[in-house]
């Protein structure tokens, strides 16, 4: 008989993701688009390659009808079961998944894949899989190396270099522990969900004494959190630590945190250099004779428009590398388009340039005008975003700044938030 799987994601809600601003005001943040498709599309995309699966959840806490429309497309499209389940209050990382477990043990799964939405990697679910079965443990978690310098920013772990077996895990350590850190990408048996609820129990028993000792008492931080809320890096990566229960999978390829905007323009380019190997058709071409020329990797939408001035091909826009243009975005000739993201009903009049920048829905960029800034992914400054609706006119030059939407701006700003 074939072992099931079903894969549960995490798309968090509208009071995470706060620094996805100005970008995530109308749009929820797993619905962004990098590379021409939502967020949490290169997640579910993933979770299609998986031999025999079953089902794919959503777990968060945005409105039901924020994401209704897209659940019902993505289900049709890739011809698998995608569901949307609203938590009704934060239930930590292990509580979600936990506080809908009747539902997703409904196909009797063996193995349940978890992962978080913002997270950027080639996602080797099925490579993953196979590695978890020989294993034998309860959990496999994707782990990869990174510099010294950056792995307290993650959860650091070390691992048995033979067996694979997780020893030891901390989340963001004060100290160096080890270069290797957790990707945020799980597969399971359904023995987590007896795991998870040992802590919710372990907790409930906690609380209920009527006399607390003074080392409990120190330990206070623990005991105010609510029985279901469970973390699953606190509460069961690092107690289950070393009692091979939990092993690792080390990916050789990309990852990234998908934090803020200048993150989502560099996964965006990681994402589109991904499809050059797996999806070729997505990434647009052309040579300037007959529409824009295209350098590098570049997502087009189907109804995006690069108009043209009496075909002559020295007044073709370029475009890319690292370039996603969304639905109906019109493009000048004579434009110039480096490492960006251009969203819906955009306008870019002709010579204009736009480098290492995010361009909200519906704005408009002037003839002759630049917006640009250094590219620095990890720098508050370091893209240019213009939210939504923002004009800027004819010949502003626009350098390392944020502006609100709705905003028109007919003088030139460097490293401003415009509110």
């Amino acid at each position: 008989m074939e072992e099931k799987v079903v894969a549960v994601i995490m798309v968090g809600g509208p009071t995470k993701g706060t620094r996805f601003r100005p970008l995530s005001f109308n749009t929820p943040k797993p619905l962004f688009p990098l590379a021409g498709q939502a967020m949490v599309h290169h997640p579910i995309s993933a979770c299609k390659r998986i031999p025999n699966l079953a089902q794919i959840f959503l777990v968060g806490f945005y409105e039901e009808r924020e994401f209704a429309l897209y659940v019902s497309s993505i289900s049709n499209e890739l011809k698998v079961p995608v569901r949307y389940l609203r938590e009704d209050k934060p239930h930590g990382s292990a509580g979600g998944l936990y506080y809908y477990r009747d539902i997703i043990m409904e196909d009797s799964p063996s193995y349940i894949f978890l992962l978080n939405c913002d997270v950027c990697c080639s996602f080797p679910l099925p490579d993953m899989l196979e590695a978890h079965k020989g294993y034998g443990g309860m959990g496999t978690m994707l782990v990869i190396k990174v510099s010294a310098e950056s792995a307290n920013q993650f959860g650091e772990l070390v691992a048995d270099p033979t067996t694979k077996e997780l020893l030891h895990y901390t989340e963001k350590p004060e100290t160096f522990v080890s270069d290797l850190i957790n990707c945020g990408v799980y597969v399971f048996t359904p023995d987590i969900f007896t795991a998870i609820q040992d802590v919710s129990t372990h907790r409930e028993g906690r609380a209920n004494l009527r006399r607390i000792s003074s080392f409990e008492a120190l330990q206070s931080a623990t005991r105010t959190l609510p029985t279901d809320f469970v973390r699953l890096d606190q509460d069961i990566l690092s107690p289950l630590a070393g009692k091979k229960q939990l092993y690792t999978y080390e990916t050789m390829d990309f990852w990234e945190q998908i934090k803020t905007p200048g993150m989502s323009l560099k996964c965006s380019g990681l994402y589109l250099s991904q499809f050059r190997i797996n999806s070729a058709h997505l990434l647009a071409t052309g040579d300037g004779t007959k529409n824009a020329t295209v350098v590098g990797d570049v997502y087009v939408h189907p109804s995006a428009k690069c108009i043209q001035l009496l075909s002559v091909s020295y007044f073709c826009a370029q475009i890319g590398p690292n370039v996603s243009l969304s639905a109906n975005v019109r493009v000048g000739a004579g434009v110039r388009l480096i490492s960006c993201i251009v969203l819906d009903d955009v306008e870019i009049k002709e010579n204009a340039v736009v480098i290492h920048a995010i361009v909200g829905w519906k704005s408009s960029i002037g003839k002759w005008s630049r917006v640009q800034a250094d590219g620095d992914y990890n720098a508050k400054l370091g893209i240019t975003i213009l939210g939504e609706e923002v004009t800027v006119e004819d010949e502003v030059v626009v350098i390392n700044s944020i502006v609100l939407p709705n905003k028109t701006l007919n003088v030139s700003v460097q490293e401003e938030i415009i509110l």
